[in-house]
């Protein structure tokens, strides 16, 4: 285990400015609407927010900002099972703080809990619970290496992060995740109960075949929901589960490529009227996307799908205490009977009035109490 800092080479970031300056882009899309109205994203990006955050990213924005966040947080890499493996890691000052494993999905990175972490290792609050707080690059993300074979799919990662938090002297942890972190999270409570204290999630995964009968009505209409955006709005998931090779040529090559192709999911996926610059800042999306763009990792990120797609043990069961939000835009809402065929020890179910699917980036106060909230009833159910 070896300390680990960022540190993009000049040359790197002229490489990059270079290239939006010689960027191609095509004609405005034919969908014609005056902001602020969703519907303007219709068919995609509109290529005048996208000019507008190009220029920024070329002209405004400063990497090298976001390297010294990383680096004041504090940086490390391992290698578990022949990969090297990078990850944040934050101790709390506090003697009676409990390990946690902070995992993100895609398109995300540990760009998602930069602003989160130092309130969950030291809270102002002295009654609310405390963190040594570990944050890893996915396999293929960020500064992660990237798998040179297949196998690196959830179950193999969820095994990984048991021994980094061992490795960290870690014995049993709490764990969070959303997206592929929700899904990984949700293996380690199943798989590892001897290591896990309990897990909060934001994705609740049922299993498959269950029956409406009996859900109310806003449980239907999650329900439908879910299936609506699995049937006409997944193209970006099977295009990656089936041929991620293919467009990760364009991923690692064209910046602008590879920001549209992100920047589609922040707009779709967060709770705004019309840009998800109304909850998240330019900078902030622009860290996120330039940690892809930099470390070459459009391609490696993108085969998590091929990996591990629609591949979740349809008989695993959690029986670790769980403590589930289900946020109002997120993209899959699983109600709550549902979850319980999964999720056998669930101590705190919510259902915020605001967020989507980044909201350690949409609403991180709120967030931060939620999950504070949510592993103190799961470390209180396990405790009792």
């Amino acid at each position: 285990m070896q300390a680990f800092e960022a540190h993009a080479t000049d040359s790197e970031l002229d490489d990059l400015r270079a290239r939006l300056d010689a960027a191609r882009l095509p004609e405005a899309e034919t969908v014609h609407r005056a902001a602020p109205d969703p519907r303007r994203w219709d068919q995609g990006v509109p290529l005048a927010d996208l000019v507008d955050l190009v220029d920024h990213w070329r002209t405004g924005y400063d990497w090298r900002t976001f390297e010294a966040r990383l680096d004041e947080i504090g940086q490390f890499r391992t290698t578990i099972d022949g990969l090297g493996i990078h990850f944040l890691h934050r101790r709390s000052a506090r003697a009676d703080a409990t390990p946690l494993i902070l995992t993100h999905g895609w398109p995300g990175s540990v760009a998602e809990f930069v602003d989160v972490v130092d309130e969950l290792a030291d809270p102002e609050d002295a009654d609310a619970p405390a963190f040594h707080v570990v944050v890893p690059s996915l396999p293929g993300f960020g500064y992660s290496d990237k798998p040179a074979t297949t196998g690196w799919g959830t179950e193999k990662i969820a095994a990984a992060w048991v021994e980094l938090m061992g490795e960290l002297g870690y014995g049993r942890f709490v764990a969070h995740g959303g997206d592929w972190g929700g899904v990984i999270t949700t293996i380690l409570g199943s798989r590892f109960p001897a290591h896990v204290l309990g897990i909060h999630t934001t994705l609740a995964q049922a299993p498959p075949g269950l029956s409406t009968d009996g859900l109310t009505p806003a449980e239907r209409e999650w329900t439908e929901q879910t299936r609506h955006f699995w049937r006409h709005r997944e193209a970006y998931a099977k295009q990656q589960a089936t041929r991620p090779q293919t467009i990760g040529y364009s991923l690692v090559d064209s910046p602008v490529g590879l920001l549209a192709w992100i920047l589609d999911k922040f707009a779709e996926w967060t709770d705004t009227e019309d840009s998800p610059f109304e909850t998240i800042s330019r900078d902030r999306i622009l860290d996120d996307v330039t940690l892809y763009w930099l470390t070459r990792s459009g391609a490696s990120a993108a085969r998590i799908y091929y990996e591990s797609h629609n591949s979740l043990d349809p008989d695993l069961r959690v029986d670790v205490p769980a403590a589930i939000s289900i946020y109002p835009r997120d993209i899959e809402k699983c109600p709550r009977p549902w979850a319980q065929q999964r999720y056998r020890q669930i101590v705190r179910w919510q259902a915020p009035e605001a967020g989507g699917h980044f909201p350690s980036l949409e609403v991180p106060g709120y967030f931060v109490k939620d999950l504070q909230d949510g592993l103190a009833a799961v470390l209180g159910r396990r405790v009792g």
